[in-house]
């Protein structure tokens, strides 16, 4: 057994016509975060320092639905999630509706470790981080001018938009809850422990208050002594689905290992709904998808090392290593 990574910056309708300036940019803080997380795990920092180290990084790159990037709520507002699990003790933390907190997956580990909650939302967990003393800023410091346009385009027309691509008409005018650009990351350090930690913004034009998969223990994000599962695609459907819990309770109850787990989790929801990132306590890793793409990366001990966005098959316009 060895130490094992990988990370998402979401998965979903990612069209290979998107243009380079959107490409680039994330593929190069996928190779930098992974390039930290591994140095990380080689200096024999835990897991959950680790997941947390990585998506704090992307949540400080505009170019990901998290932190920095978070799309807009229908008031023109920011309610940014984020949830942390430790597989060995199966703690763990979750914050939502948040609009000051620079990092919100490290205010879900102080839920964690600093309350007797698990959950914490909206002015409440706002309320918490003053008293921690986190970061924040001005909620103008979120708001992007790209992430203003999209939603200007969306309520003209009505629309719910989906990260990476145009907007997508809907009818009748609802939110489909489809997203993509959330951001997570699950390790093994050299010492066994596991654990998972996702972050995201929601999705463009939600109803204020709409709370997606992403703080839900077993939804979104999920660890224990076995495996640790983070999901990005259609909230509600990760939701119903009990995604990230589901590949360990497959592991637990059926006795199977993680890239078979994952794979039947995956393909028992409806297509294009779902993709993931986990590892197992072999340091097994698996990404699956069942999304035109997923932004995600990986790298093990041995050696082996991934970064990508399409299926395998087209690994020069992945641009893996």
């Amino acid at each position: 057994m060895g130490w094992a990574i990988a990370l998402h910056g979401g998965g979903g309708d990612i069209p290979r016509s998107l243009p380079p300036e959107r490409i680039e940019p994330c593929l190069a803080t996928l190779h930098r975060c992974l390039d930290l997380a591994v140095a990380a795990l080689q200096a024999g920092r835990t897991a959950l320092d680790v997941v947390e180290l990585v998506v704090r990084e992307l949540e400080n790159c505009p170019h990901f639905n998290a932190g920095k990037g978070s799309v807009l709520t229908s008031d023109g507002t920011v309610e940014m999630e984020a949830s942390i699990m430790d597989g060995n003790t199966m703690s763990c933390g979750a914050v939502s509706g948040l609009s000051t907190v620079v990092n919100a997956i490290s205010l879900a580990r102080l839920v964690m470790e600093k309350t007797p909650h698990i959950y914490l939302a909206f002015h409440g967990a706002e309320a918490f981080a003053r008293d921690q003393g986190v970061e924040t800023r001005d909620p103008s410091h979120f708001i992007t001018e790209e992430n203003i346009e999209r939603l200007r385009q969306t309520k003209e027309a009505n629309r719910v938009q989906i990260d990476y691509t145009q907007p997508i008409k809907v009818q009748p005018p609802t939110d489909d809850n489809s997203r993509t650009g959330t951001v997570g990351c699950v390790a093994i350090d050299s010492s066994g422990n596991l654990a998972a930690a996702t972050s995201t913004g929601g999705i463009v034009n939600k109803t204020a208050g709409r709370i997606g998969d992403t703080p839900i223990i077993g939804a979104g994000t999920y660890a224990n002594p076995l495996c640790a599962v983070s999901a990005t695609g259609k909230g509600d459907s990760i939701i119903q689905y009990t995604v990230t819990r589901d590949v360990a309770a497959l592991m637990e109850h059926r006795g199977l290992q993680l890239k078979e787990a994952a794979a039947r989790v995956v393909a028992g929801v409806p297509l294009g709904h779902v993709g993931l990132v986990a590892v197992s306590a072999s340091g097994e890793v698996s990404m699956a998808y069942n999304t035109p793409g997923m932004f995600r990366a990986c790298a093990t001990e041995d050696g082996y090392s991934e970064v990508g966005i399409w299926p395998e098959a087209d690994a020069d316009a992945n641009g893996e290593s």
